[in-house]
């Protein structure tokens, strides 16, 4: 749990240090930066997404997760608990927090290096992966305060827990994930990735929150033996 945390800090520490930075920002450049930033977001959901090989997998994960996510109604529930963590830490501050903390938690926590990682640290307590996975969303959380405010810095609790969670139920989720369901799941984090990307270039509003528990199924299904 030890690497786990490194990682969550490395995040918070990246916003810190993205606060201060925006402070000698101007606005005309922060708002040219989110537009680059939604570039680079765009390229990382495209090479997480064209690593699964089972498309109908995939294509029926994504289908049955939005279901799920629209039934339930993650987007508003998380972009409520946004609003109440900025009512009650932000002092009032109208800022980017919601948008910030979704956009953050649903990039650190989709892609399959995570889960990987988690994995990895739970059954033999190599922590490489994640202390690796912590730096590279440490810099890109630097950035991304730096434009959507302290939001970004709570993200590093939901990573936490997300990860948390793996390592924790590794030694009997393990056998069960596999190599093809491993990527599967990148695939599907890719693309739900590709929708943050979509809102922050374009000012779109796809609720991506309600598409990100499709990254669940295939993980589901093998557990059932199913696939």
């Amino acid at each position: 749990m030890l690497y786990n945390l490194i990682n969550a800090l490395c995040i918070a520490a990246g916003a810190i240090i993205g606060l201060f930075l925006k402070k000698g920002i101007p606005d005309r450049i922060r708002e040219t930066l989110i537009k680059a930033m939604g570039l680079c977001v765009f390229y990382i959901g495209i090479t997480l997404a064209i690593k699964g090989e089972n498309t109908l997998l995939i294509i029926i994960s994504i289908a049955i997760g939005t279901v799920i996510g629209e039934f339930f109604d993650f987007d508003a529930k998380v972009n409520r608990l946004g609003a109440y963590l900025q009512s009650r830490f932000s002092k009032g501050e109208k800022s980017r927090f919601a948008e910030g903390f979704v956009t953050a938690s649903i990039l650190f926590c989709a892609g399959a290096m995570g889960i990987v990682g988690a994995l990895d640290a739970g059954l033999t307590g190599n922590g490489d992966t994640l202390v690796a996975k912590g730096i590279i969303d440490g810099i890109i959380s630097a950035v991304f305060a730096a434009t959507m405010g302290i939001g970004v810095a709570f993200s590093s609790v939901s990573v936490f827990i997300y990860q948390g969670l793996f390592v924790l139920l590794a030694t009997i989720i393990s056998q069960y994930l596999g190599d093809p369901v491993i990527a599967s799941v990148s695939s599907i984090g890719g693309i739900a990735i590709l929708g943050i990307a979509i809102n922050l270039v374009l000012d779109k509003n796809i609720r991506v929150a309600n598409i990100a528990p499709a990254v669940f199924i295939p993980m589901i299904l093998s557990v059932f033996g199913i696939i």
